[in-house]
């Protein structure tokens, strides 16, 4: 009897894995599919935004948060409208049926997406899919008209929601619900950047912030998401967000040494304070025209300021025209380190209205633009300050190193500008836990209520 438990136990594991790799193969080819597809209608919205008056760039981006927040909370129910009701005013079947595609659970802040992903991590079975076709028009108001938001949480989300509606279909096919939601979030990512490593990354370090299990079937669903969604960016030519890579290395050790501590420090603090005020803006109670009133006045004090001070193409989007002003016009190194930190206000402004994007890339083009307040000083070339700043960014601000080891990995280089840069990452995460642990302290002085990020995410 012994000697069979073993064998049982193989048989049960390659069963886990073959289930999981069938499942990921399904979710990751949909998800990767529905992502190409809704990020290239977002990136051609957003270059007809772009090419407008100045004037235009400024208040387009208010009015598609303004039509987020209308979609969210006008068109969208609270959950709580479906209980308490006398059998007599019970709606119809109908109705109920339909009122579970734009129902939020209660005290949910409705444009959090990566909330979701966090929250059901390892529960995929109880993902709210049905909510996504109600939060991709809010997502394509807020990212595709130009507000500082990224594409990558949507890109998750997205793909999650369609892995786990793939799988809900059945009671065979809920065996592949989890393994297809997990790699339905990682392939949209990889498609997304273009590099798998970094979309099964991002998904299982997600998924630790709820404890959710590195079980086989779950590593393996969340590998084969990533190579799926990153063959299918290679299969389709798409170019889809555009990243900063090091054509040339540092001229000494110590010059490396000392541009990892620098970037590290004031990218990894810069955008770890900027995340830590996004999730309070998010968690912010207020009423969503309250929010809107004040984050709109916010947001579109930041983008004259930006384009006073930089140009209109620095104020628009997710944060890749304040990187092409930079590379093209070599401003001073105080007007740079000023555009960084307005497009952090940007996009704490856009969160705090209820703009319906991710973080993860205005993260990379803050942590870029701090990272080239160094380069002239140090005598870096500017991609690779960039370079090492964005990688930063995401590490210290978005707090997954790993996923910042996975992209500056798969993004290449030469070899001390890589290394540079993974030293940068270390750097980063030590100092974005600094600052957080500093901020953590002086609002115990003030008697703030303590950051729970684990629940409420980016």
């Amino acid at each position: 009897m012994p000697t069979g438990l073993p064998l049982l136990s193989a048989r049960s594991r390659f069963s886990e894995v073959a289930t999981s790799a069938l499942g990921g193969l399904l979710g990751g080819l949909a998800g990767a599919v529905l992502v190409i597809g809704v990020t290239e209608v977002l990136k051609a919205m957003l270059a007809l935004v772009s090419r407008q008056n100045t004037w235009v760039l400024i208040v387009v981006p208010l009015l598609g948060l303004g039509v987020s927040v209308l979609v969210l909370y006008g068109f969208g129910l609270s959950g709580a409208a479906q209980t308490g009701l006398p059998q007599a005013a019970t709606p119809p079947q109908r109705s109920r049926w339909a009122r579970t595609w734009r129902a939020f659970p209660p005290g949910l802040a409705r444009s959090d997406i990566t909330a979701d992903l966090v929250t059901f991590a390892g529960e995929e079975n109880r993902f709210p899919w049905r909510l996504a076709p109600i939060r991709l028009v809010a997502i394509a108001a807020t990212v595709g008209l130009g507000a500082p938001m990224g594409t990558e949480a949507p890109a998750a989300y997205l793909g999650v929601a369609v892995g786990a509606a793939l799988g809900d279909r059945g009671c065979w096919w809920r065996r592949l619900l989890r393994p297809a939601a997990v790699a339905g979030g990682a392939a949209g990512v990889a498609a997304l950047m273009g590099i798998a490593p970094v979309g099964t990354a991002f998904i299982l370090e997600m998924g630790r912030r709820r404890n959710a299990p590195l079980s086989a079937g779950r590593v393996t669903a969340a590998l084969v998401g990533g190579i799926v969604g990153w063959l299918m960016n290679v299969a389709l030519g798409v170019d889809l967000i555009r990243l900063v890579v090091p054509k040339e290395n540092p001229h000494s050790f110590a010059q490396a040494v000392i541009a990892a501590l620098f970037i590290g420090v004031l990218s990894g603090s810069i955008t770890s304070l900027t995340g830590a005020a996004i999730y309070r803006a998010k968690a912010w109670e207020a009423n969503p025209r309250t929010r809107l009133a004040l984050g709109g006045l916010a947001l579109g004090i930041a983008a004259v300021t930006l384009v006073l001070i930089a140009g209109p193409s620095a104020a628009v989007g997710p944060g890749g025209g304040a990187i092409i002003w930079v590379e093209n016009t070599h401003p001073a190194v105080h007007t740079v380190l000023a555009v960084a930190l307005l497009r952090a206000v940007a996009t704490t402004a856009a969160g705090a209205t209820g703009g319906c994007g991710g973080v993860f890339v205005p993260f990379l083009a803050v942590g870029d633009l701090a990272g080239r307040v160094f380069a002239p000083g140090l005598g870096l070339s500017g991609d690779l300050a960039g370079s090492a700043g964005a990688a930063s960014g995401i590490a210290g601000g978005y707090r997954l190193p790993f996923t910042a080891v996975a992209l500056v990995l798969g993004q290449g280089g030469p070899h001390l500008a890589t290394l540079t840069c993974l030293a940068a990452v270390a750097v980063a995460t030590l100092a974005g836990a600094g600052a957080r642990s500093a901020l953590g302290y002086f609002c115990r002085i003030a008697h703030a209520p303590p950051i729970d990020e684990r629940v409420h995410q980016l």
